[in-house]
Protein backbone atom coordinates (compact mmCIF):
# COMPACT_ATOMS: atom_id res chain seq x y z
CA UNK A 1 0.00 0.00 0.00
CA UNK A 2 1.31 3.44 -0.92
CA UNK A 3 1.69 6.17 1.67
CA UNK A 4 -0.90 8.94 1.67
CA UNK A 5 1.65 11.15 3.45
CA UNK A 6 5.40 10.63 3.52
CA UNK A 7 7.82 12.99 5.28
CA UNK A 8 11.58 12.61 5.03
CA UNK A 9 14.20 14.40 7.11
CA UNK A 10 12.03 17.46 7.86
CA UNK A 11 13.70 20.26 9.83
CA UNK A 12 12.48 23.73 10.71
CA UNK A 13 13.96 26.67 12.58
CA UNK A 14 12.03 29.74 13.72
CA UNK A 15 13.37 33.24 13.09
CA UNK A 16 14.58 33.54 16.68
CA UNK A 17 16.84 30.53 16.14
CA UNK A 18 14.64 27.96 17.89
CA UNK A 19 14.99 24.60 16.17
CA UNK A 20 11.42 23.29 16.20
CA UNK A 21 11.91 20.21 14.00
CA UNK A 22 15.05 18.16 13.64
CA UNK A 23 15.10 15.48 10.94
CA UNK A 24 11.54 14.16 11.27
CA UNK A 25 10.54 11.06 9.31
CA UNK A 26 6.85 10.13 9.17
CA UNK A 27 4.34 8.19 7.08
CA UNK A 28 0.55 7.90 6.99
CA UNK A 29 -1.44 5.20 5.21
CA UNK A 30 -4.88 5.73 3.64
CA UNK A 31 -7.67 5.18 6.16
CA UNK A 32 -5.42 5.42 9.21
CA UNK A 33 -6.00 7.52 12.29
CA UNK A 34 -2.72 8.44 13.99
CA UNK A 35 -2.26 10.34 17.25
CA UNK A 36 0.71 12.65 17.84
CA UNK A 37 1.85 12.78 21.47
CA UNK A 38 4.56 14.83 23.13
CA UNK A 39 5.11 17.67 25.57
CA UNK A 40 4.17 21.24 24.75
CA UNK A 41 6.88 22.67 22.51
CA UNK A 42 8.00 19.26 21.24
CA UNK A 43 7.19 20.15 17.61
CA UNK A 44 3.79 18.52 16.99
CA UNK A 45 1.88 21.59 15.79
CA UNK A 46 4.90 22.87 13.86
CA UNK A 47 5.06 19.49 12.14
CA UNK A 48 1.42 19.32 11.04
CA UNK A 49 1.61 22.93 9.84
CA UNK A 50 4.03 21.71 7.17
CA UNK A 51 1.59 19.18 5.71
CA UNK A 52 -0.40 21.82 3.85
CA UNK A 53 2.38 24.36 3.47
CA UNK A 54 1.47 26.75 6.28
CA UNK A 55 5.14 26.43 7.22
CA UNK A 56 7.94 25.41 4.89
CA UNK A 57 11.10 23.88 6.26
CA UNK A 58 13.94 21.76 4.95
CA UNK A 59 13.19 18.22 3.84
CA UNK A 60 10.74 16.39 1.63
CA UNK A 61 6.97 16.06 2.06
CA UNK A 62 4.68 14.12 -0.28
CA UNK A 63 0.89 14.33 0.17
CA UNK A 64 -1.52 12.32 -1.98
CA UNK A 65 1.21 11.76 -4.56
CA UNK A 66 2.21 15.44 -4.72
CA UNK A 67 5.44 17.01 -3.52
CA UNK A 68 4.58 19.93 -1.21
CA UNK A 69 6.05 23.00 -2.89
CA UNK A 70 4.99 26.53 -3.80
CA UNK A 71 3.50 25.46 -7.12
CA UNK A 72 1.44 22.62 -5.55
CA UNK A 73 0.13 24.41 -2.45
CA UNK A 74 -3.40 24.97 -3.78
CA UNK A 75 -3.77 21.31 -4.76
CA UNK A 76 -2.23 20.05 -1.51
CA UNK A 77 -4.47 22.28 0.60
CA UNK A 78 -7.51 20.86 -1.15
CA UNK A 79 -6.43 17.43 0.14
CA UNK A 80 -5.45 18.34 3.72
CA UNK A 81 -8.09 19.89 5.96
CA UNK A 82 -6.80 21.60 9.12
CA UNK A 83 -8.96 22.06 12.23
CA UNK A 84 -7.14 24.43 14.58
CA UNK A 85 -7.01 24.17 18.37
CA UNK A 86 -8.95 27.43 18.79
CA UNK A 87 -12.09 27.25 16.66
CA UNK A 88 -12.45 31.05 16.80
CA UNK A 89 -9.44 31.27 14.46
CA UNK A 90 -11.55 29.59 11.75
CA UNK A 91 -14.92 31.22 12.36
CA UNK A 92 -15.12 34.81 11.18
CA UNK A 93 -18.23 35.25 9.02
CA UNK A 94 -21.56 36.69 10.27
CA UNK A 95 -23.42 33.37 10.16
CA UNK A 96 -22.57 29.68 10.41
CA UNK A 97 -23.75 29.00 6.86
CA UNK A 98 -21.58 31.79 5.43
CA UNK A 99 -18.59 30.51 7.37
CA UNK A 100 -18.88 26.95 6.07
CA UNK A 101 -19.63 28.11 2.51
CA UNK A 102 -16.55 30.37 2.47
CA UNK A 103 -14.14 27.56 1.50
CA UNK A 104 -16.18 26.16 -1.38
CA UNK A 105 -16.69 29.69 -2.74
CA UNK A 106 -12.92 30.16 -2.70
CA UNK A 107 -12.59 26.96 -4.71
CA UNK A 108 -14.69 28.58 -7.43
CA UNK A 109 -18.07 27.03 -6.73
CA UNK A 110 -21.18 29.02 -7.54
CA UNK A 111 -23.01 30.48 -4.55
CA UNK A 112 -25.84 27.97 -4.98
CA UNK A 113 -23.45 25.00 -5.06
CA UNK A 114 -21.43 26.37 -2.13
CA UNK A 115 -24.57 26.71 -0.02
CA UNK A 116 -25.64 23.17 -0.92
CA UNK A 117 -22.17 21.88 0.04
CA UNK A 118 -22.12 23.87 3.28
CA UNK A 119 -25.58 22.62 4.24
CA UNK A 120 -24.48 19.03 3.60
CA UNK A 121 -21.35 19.50 5.74
CA UNK A 122 -23.35 21.02 8.59
CA UNK A 123 -25.77 18.11 8.41
CA UNK A 124 -22.82 15.71 8.63
CA UNK A 125 -21.66 17.26 11.90
CA UNK A 126 -25.14 17.69 13.36
CA UNK A 127 -25.23 21.49 13.10
CA UNK A 128 -27.76 22.04 10.33
CA UNK A 129 -30.09 23.70 12.85
CA UNK A 130 -27.56 26.51 13.36
CA UNK A 131 -27.37 27.76 9.76
CA UNK A 132 -28.39 31.32 10.56
CA UNK A 133 -26.71 31.64 13.96
CA UNK A 134 -23.71 33.85 14.62
CA UNK A 135 -20.67 31.67 15.40
CA UNK A 136 -19.87 33.60 18.56
CA UNK A 137 -23.23 32.53 20.03
CA UNK A 138 -22.24 28.85 19.87
CA UNK A 139 -20.79 26.70 22.63
CA UNK A 140 -17.21 25.45 22.40
CA UNK A 141 -18.39 22.04 21.19
CA UNK A 142 -20.67 23.58 18.59
CA UNK A 143 -17.88 25.84 17.34
CA UNK A 144 -15.63 22.80 16.95
CA UNK A 145 -18.30 21.05 14.86
CA UNK A 146 -18.82 24.09 12.66
CA UNK A 147 -15.06 24.47 12.14
CA UNK A 148 -14.94 20.80 11.15
CA UNK A 149 -17.89 21.33 8.78
CA UNK A 150 -15.96 24.15 7.11
CA UNK A 151 -13.14 21.70 6.44
CA UNK A 152 -15.43 18.88 5.28
CA UNK A 153 -17.07 21.21 2.78
CA UNK A 154 -13.71 21.31 0.96
CA UNK A 155 -13.74 17.50 0.41
CA UNK A 156 -10.33 16.77 1.97
CA UNK A 157 -8.80 13.30 1.97
CA UNK A 158 -6.93 13.97 5.22
CA UNK A 159 -8.17 15.63 8.40
CA UNK A 160 -5.56 17.18 10.69
CA UNK A 161 -6.91 18.12 14.11
CA UNK A 162 -4.79 20.12 16.56
CA UNK A 163 -5.82 19.54 20.19
CA UNK A 164 -9.48 19.03 19.20
CA UNK A 165 -10.72 18.41 22.76
CA UNK A 166 -9.47 21.76 24.10
CA UNK A 167 -12.32 23.70 25.78
CA UNK A 168 -14.71 20.72 25.44
CA UNK A 169 -16.61 19.28 28.41
CA UNK A 170 -16.99 15.47 28.71
CA UNK A 171 -20.25 15.31 26.67
CA UNK A 172 -18.61 17.48 24.01
CA UNK A 173 -15.62 15.13 23.85
CA UNK A 174 -17.84 12.09 23.59
CA UNK A 175 -19.88 13.65 20.79
CA UNK A 176 -16.70 14.59 18.91
CA UNK A 177 -15.38 11.02 19.18
CA UNK A 178 -18.63 9.65 17.79
CA UNK A 179 -18.56 12.16 14.94
CA UNK A 180 -14.94 11.45 13.99
CA UNK A 181 -15.53 7.70 14.13
CA UNK A 182 -18.20 8.12 11.44
CA UNK A 183 -16.07 10.18 9.08
CA UNK A 184 -14.17 8.16 6.44
CA UNK A 185 -11.16 10.48 6.04
CA UNK A 186 -7.64 9.59 7.08
CA UNK A 187 -6.94 11.45 10.32
CA UNK A 188 -3.92 12.89 12.11
CA UNK A 189 -4.65 14.09 15.64
CA UNK A 190 -2.39 16.22 17.82
CA UNK A 191 -3.55 15.58 21.38
CA UNK A 192 -2.69 15.18 25.06
CA UNK A 193 -5.98 13.36 25.62
CA UNK A 194 -5.05 9.68 25.88
CA UNK A 195 -8.62 8.39 26.14
CA UNK A 196 -9.59 10.39 23.06
CA UNK A 197 -6.64 8.92 21.16
CA UNK A 198 -7.44 5.38 22.30
CA UNK A 199 -11.02 5.76 21.04
CA UNK A 200 -9.91 6.83 17.56
CA UNK A 201 -6.31 5.98 16.68
CA UNK A 202 -4.62 2.71 15.86
CA UNK A 203 -1.12 4.18 15.95
CA UNK A 204 0.74 6.93 17.81
CA UNK A 205 3.94 8.87 17.20
CA UNK A 206 5.81 10.50 20.08
CA UNK A 207 7.61 13.82 19.61
CA UNK A 208 10.45 15.08 21.78
CA UNK A 209 12.72 18.07 21.17
CA UNK A 210 11.63 18.38 17.54
CA UNK A 211 12.14 14.70 16.73
CA UNK A 212 9.68 11.86 16.15
CA UNK A 213 11.39 9.45 18.52
CA UNK A 214 8.88 6.57 18.67
CA UNK A 215 6.11 5.03 16.60
CA UNK A 216 3.77 2.22 17.62
CA UNK A 217 0.36 1.23 18.92
CA UNK A 218 -1.36 3.84 21.07
CA UNK A 219 -1.30 1.75 24.25
CA UNK A 220 2.34 0.82 23.65
CA UNK A 221 3.41 4.47 23.27
CA UNK A 222 1.36 5.57 26.30
CA UNK A 223 2.93 2.84 28.43
CA UNK A 224 6.46 3.38 27.16
CA UNK A 225 6.45 7.12 27.90
CA UNK A 226 4.12 6.95 30.91
CA UNK A 227 1.88 9.31 28.95
CA UNK A 228 -1.19 9.21 31.12
CA UNK A 229 -2.53 10.99 34.17
CA UNK A 230 -2.35 8.93 37.35
CA UNK A 231 -2.69 10.17 40.90
CA UNK A 232 -2.31 6.79 42.55
CA UNK A 233 0.18 6.85 45.41
CA UNK A 234 0.01 10.61 45.78
CA UNK A 235 -0.96 12.08 49.12
CA UNK A 236 -4.11 14.18 49.06
CA UNK A 237 -3.72 17.21 51.33
CA UNK A 238 -6.99 18.65 52.54
CA UNK A 239 -7.22 22.37 53.06
CA UNK A 240 -7.03 23.13 56.81
CA UNK A 241 -10.43 24.83 56.64
CA UNK A 242 -12.11 21.90 54.91
CA UNK A 243 -15.10 20.41 56.73
CA UNK A 244 -14.46 16.82 57.72
CA UNK A 245 -17.18 14.23 57.66
CA UNK A 246 -18.53 13.46 61.13
CA UNK A 247 -16.77 16.39 62.78
CA UNK A 248 -18.46 18.92 64.97
CA UNK A 249 -17.82 21.50 62.24
CA UNK A 250 -20.12 19.58 59.93
CA UNK A 251 -22.95 19.95 62.45
CA UNK A 252 -22.62 23.70 62.82
CA UNK A 253 -24.99 25.87 60.89
CA UNK A 254 -24.10 29.50 60.45
CA UNK A 255 -26.83 31.85 59.42
CA UNK A 256 -26.24 35.01 57.50
CA UNK A 257 -27.18 38.23 59.27
CA UNK A 258 -30.52 39.73 58.29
Amino acid sequence: MEFLVQVRDLSYQYEDGTKALDGVHFYLFPGETVALFGANGSGKTTFVSHLNGLLQGQGQIDVCGMRVAKDTLAAVRSKVGMVFQDSDEQLFMPTVLEDVAFGPLNLGMSRVDAVVKATWALREVGMEHALDKAPYHLSAGEKKRVALAGVLAMNPEILVLDEPTTYLDPPGRRNLVELLQRLPQTKLIVTHDVQFALALASRAVFFENGKAIADGGVEEIVRRFDWNVSYSGLRVNAHPNAIRSGSSEQRRVRSLPD
